[in-house]
């Protein structure tokens, strides 16, 4: 049996009641470069092939907490600080939580969507290229 061939890109898609107010925060507070606008569906870059797209749905559970967007970067606390200037509600501050030895904290998303902004600080953990 022959192994599948490899994935080049990575899209999380997540449900919007409004799509406008998602938009300016994924785009304007986080910063993500709009890579594809599809009318009801909006795609952001989060990094060179990893991106979250957002679609326009009127049913959209508000408040999700199946879902958790994790987004990682090795400066926690300047996002935390650069969130707490955009007035973004900030869940928990920064912590280093050692049972996945990490740094982290959390937002929520205008859809009420759980967002960890994460450094993972496992040496195994694959570092960005």
């Amino acid at each position: 049996m022959m192994d599948p061939p490899p994935f080049q890109q990575q899209v999380t898609f997540l449900y919007t009641r409004d799509l406008a107010g998602s938009a300016a925060f994924y785009g304007e507070v986080l910063g993500l470069p709009l890579v594809l606008d599809q009318g009801t569906c909006r795609i952001f870059q989060v990094c060179p092939n990893a991106f979250v797209g957002l679609c326009e749905n009127p049913q959209a559970v508000a408040n999700s907490s199946d879902v958790i967007l994790t987004l990682v970067t090795p400066a926690v606390d300047a996002w935390y600080q650069h969130l707490l200037s955009e007035g973004v509600p900030i869940e928990k501050p920064p912590i280093y939580n050692p049972k996945y030895n990490i740094e982290h904290f959390f937002i929520r998303d205008p859809n009420g969507y759980l967002v960890e902004i994460q450094k993972f600080l496992d040496p195994t953990w694959p570092q960005a290229r």
